[in-house]
């Protein structure tokens, strides 16, 4: 039974992912933004659904250092693991916006929430001002982006109009489909988390690891799902907003709405943990500079960092 709850999740994330991504491009096209910009709003805050269910209801059942943990973890299986797969399938170009921008926009958030765990506690003050950050971030960008067209978002809404993946015409109908997209997706989540922890369980695997592997993973799979059929289907902008969308929304969003509904012990997780956390929000930055795109072979570096990141958490716990 597990088996087919496994392959059922994923196929279900499959078809929520095409979904969402033929919604989410034609919706770029309607409102006359880029497809990027998409993936950074809707893409990105649909797909952190998870995330934010899963920290709110332990932040209100008493169990707040899950929250924490829940967005650490899940950063940084969107960096390493889902740009990392999505570069292996197809290199990602990185638009200049993604770098200077949105890019730092997530060092800037990841580097508060390292800076506050210094103190220990996030206190619903605080959680009110992340979540305002978040709120304006989406207005300036989405402003931004209608006032200051360049030649080259022209160009990218002209082949936005010939795309290939069959996106709906009516905007009605591309929201319909972005929001079954988004449904299907934590559905197939779902189905593949309860498959894979029983597969865990069978096999003698510890609660303990259950928990600090697949149910950070399982609440990324919507992620996973949405940014590798968005590079599959040649929408490398689609991906990598998905990406630096949610980890926005993590860190601004769901820490901030957690922090709201009770205090957060950021000193929950290790000091190897944030810095990985941090880290790993840097070398991507970093290869956005250096290279405007994210290669096969440093997508094949990112996976090999999250494997041995994984490997490390459980062989040798952080001695700080």
């Amino acid at each position: 039974m597990d088996y087919l709850l496994v392959a059922a999740g994923i196929l279900f994330l499959f078809l929520g992912g095409e979904a969402l991504l033929r919604g989410a491009v034609s919706l770029a096209r309607h409102l006359r933004v880029s497809p990027m910009i998409i993936g950074l709003t809707v893409v990105g805050f649909g797909t952190g659904a998870p995330e934010l269910i899963v920290c709110l209801e332990a932040a209100l059942t008493g169990q707040p250092a899950i929250a924490v943990g829940n967005v650490i973890g899940s950063n940084i299986a969107n960096v390493l693991l889902i740009l990392g797969l999505s570069a292996m399938i197809r290199s990602l170009p990185v638009p200049r916006e993604a770098f200077w921008r949105d890019g730092m926009v997530m060092l800037g958030a990841s580097a508060l929430v390292v800076a506050l765990a210094v103190f220990g506690t996030m206190h619903r003050w605080q959680g009110i001002l992340l979540f305002s950050g978040l709120i304006l971030f989406w207005g300036y960008i989405y402003l931004s982006e209608r006032k200051n067209r360049s030649d080259e978002l022209v160009a990218a809404g002209a082949e936005i109009e010939e795309d290939p993946v069959g996106v709906p015409k009516r905007v009605g109908i591309a929201g319909l489909l972005s929001l079954v997209g988004l449904v299907t997706l934590a559905f197939g989540s779902n189905l593949f988390l309860e498959g894979a922890v029983g597969l865990a369980r069978t096999f003698g695997v510890s609660e303990a690891v259950i928990g600090l592997s697949l149910v950070a993973l399982g609440t990324s799979l919507p992620e996973v799902a949405a940014a590798t059929v968005a590079a599959a289907r040649g929408r490398g902008d689609v991906a990598l907003g998905n990406v630096i969308g949610s980890n926005i929304v993590n860190v601004l969003g769901i820490l901030g709405l957690s922090a709201i509904a009770t205090p957060l012990p950021l000193n929950a997780v290790t000091p190897c943990d944030l810095a990985v956390f941090l880290g790993a929000a840097v070398l991507a930055l970093v290869f956005f500079f250096t290279g405007r795109r994210i290669a096969r072979r440093e997508g094949g570096f990112f996976l090999f960092a999250y494997a041995a990141y994984m490997w490390t958490l459980f062989a040798y716990p952080c001695p700080f």
